[in-house]
């Protein structure tokens, strides 16, 4: 259960310490990708005014009515977003003060979407010929994601030796607080080329980093593979201090491979997967983000926190992504687990209100107005 008193101390932190995060060095990799974000229409009365099909469930009905008959929908293309869910950390880290090195499938050259992400970096590289693609449907509920990926199958181990040849990564590695990886299952051969970090990067490294990974829903990925990208987690731990961050339905998918019993929206039950998950991959911390809280297990403790739920979203795709960026930013801070969480759900409660990256103040006005009962869904 939350404290407001925690929530205070939150945002008195941040306003205390917003410069010290000014020196937090990352490096994020490396997914990149455009997103097209997109309502579906249910009903326009003219060209300016139209509704649109409010939740998830919604839309199906529309889908499973089509059958045999087929059908036609209007869709609204508001934009297309810089996306990936290193792009998207990096957005979050970096509104926060963060000092970023990112390395992403961005294009050569680089695409358009990226160029302000690219400006606000402190270093920016593309690794890849083409950004993957992803048509991002918003519901009221949640999001439905579709993309184009066949292009990541070029980020194999003989290009990540290429990109290693000049030094580039390993110099920013070497100087950085936090390593991110990201979006393990769009990248057919991301294992094979973890385990290349591994054995050439991050064993070298004579200081110990938090390494934050975020797989992405793994769904459609075998079991086989993903059980093979579980047991390669533990091979970080030599030299970084590992977190695995985690939606619901991702520790839902690990915890099946696993034999871990499945959670449903019950925080306990997903604290003892949360639990049960940390022990079985041997990993520094685990922590599982659910739309109304979030759940965190290390090796000697666990918690549970509440979240600032936003029942209309203005934007909901990368959310996970600011959550996360919190999070990093709560472990650069030296915050308690709890606090971390409730920073990161903060983060990710004001991206989905106001459909952007929080700076420290906003967050900590944010936090303060959480902590009072006062904002707005």
């Amino acid at each position: 259960m939350n404290s407001n008193s925690s929530l205070h101390e939150i945002a008195q932190i941040l306003r205390q310490q917003s410069d010290r995060l000014l020196q937090f060095q990352v490096v994020a990799g490396f997914d990149g990708f455009v997103d097209e974000i997109i309502s579906v229409v249910q009903e326009r009365s003219d060209l300016n005014t139209w509704s649109a099909v409010r939740d998830i469930s919604s839309f199906g009905d529309l889908i499973k009515a089509a059958a045999g008959r087929s059908s036609l929908r209007e869709i609204v293309v508001h934009r297309a977003d810089p996306g990936g869910c290193a792009v998207n950390l990096g957005d979050g880290l970096i509104a926060l003060g963060a000092q970023l090195d990112c390395f992403a499938t961005l294009g050569k050259p680089r695409h358009a979407a990226f160029e302000h992400f690219a400006a606000q970096c402190q270093n920016c590289y593309s690794w890849g010929r083409e950004p993957g693609r992803t048509l991002a449907f918003e519901f009221s509920d949640g999001k439905l994601m579709f993309s184009a990926v066949t292009q990541l199958a070029e980020f194999d181990e003989l290009m990540l030796i290429n990109v290693l040849k000049d030094g580039t990564y390993t110099r920013a590695c070497e100087k950085a607080h936090l390593i991110a990886l990201t979006d393990w299952t769009l990248y057919p051969h991301m294992t094979g080329c973890w385990r290349k970090l591994q054995k050439e990067v991050y064993s070298k490294l004579k200081h110990k980093p938090f390494l934050f990974i975020d797989i992405v829903d793994p769904s459609s990925r075998s079991i086989e593979d993903i059980r093979t990208m579980m047991e390669t987690l533990s091979g970080f731990e030599e030299s970084c201090m590992t977190v695995l961050g985690l939606n619901g339905n991702e520790a839902n998918v690990l915890a099946k491979v696993a034999g871990i019993p499945m959670a449903g929206d019950n925080p306990e039950q997903v604290l003892s997967q949360t639990n049960h998950l940390r022990d079985h991959l041997n990993i520094s911390q685990i922590v599982v983000h659910c739309q109304k809280f979030a759940c965190f297990a290390d090796r000697t403790q666990s918690a549970t926190v509440s979240g600032p739920y936003c029942p209309n979203p203005k934007k909901s795709t990368g959310a996970g992504d600011r959550f996360n960026a919190g999070y990093c930013c709560g472990l650069f801070l030296g915050m308690s687990p709890e606090k971390t969480m409730l920073l990161a759900s903060a983060a990710s409660g004001y991206f989905v209100r106001h459909a952007k990256s929080a700076s420290v103040p906003a967050l900590a006005d944010f936090i303060q107005q959480w902590a009072e009962n006062k904002l707005e869904n």
